[in-house]
């Protein structure tokens, strides 16, 4: 099992994005500050603007949403979850693209951060 933790602005927005497009099961939920979520072998923390993670660094740095680090989640029929999502108004930072391992597309949540969407070939 693997435990990734992602910055948001709005944790019910996150819980919406996760359970609504990517089959995540919420766990557990700290009011407007965090939640836990569950996908098969991945635990999802969502990391609020006001949680214990997102406080700023010693340097003055302050973890924030986005960038390019991502998990991978596999699905069956890409082309199929692509159009689903991009009916529910997802946002996709490219098109499908195929290598010799599968096919793969870089969603967004609503706050920036990649969730790698992958075909195995």
């Amino acid at each position: 099992m693997a435990t990734a933790r992602y910055f948001v602005r709005d944790v019910d927005a996150g819980i919406a994005f996760y359970t609504g497009h990517l089959d995540f099961q919420l766990q557990q939920q700290f009011g407007p500050n965090m939640a836990i979520l569950k996908r098969d072998d991945l635990t999802l923390w969502l990391a609020g603007p006001n949680a214990s993670a997102s406080r700023p660094m010693p340097d003055g740095r302050k973890p924030e949403p986005g960038g390019w680090n991502r998990f991978v989640i596999e699905v069956s029929d890409l082309e199929a979850k692509v159009k689903a999502m991009r009916a529910g108004d997802a946002a996709f930072r490219n098109e499908i693209v195929s290598g010799p391992g599968g096919k793969q597309i870089l969603c967004e949540d609503p706050f920036g951060n990649v969730i790698e969407l992958f075909q195995p070939a």
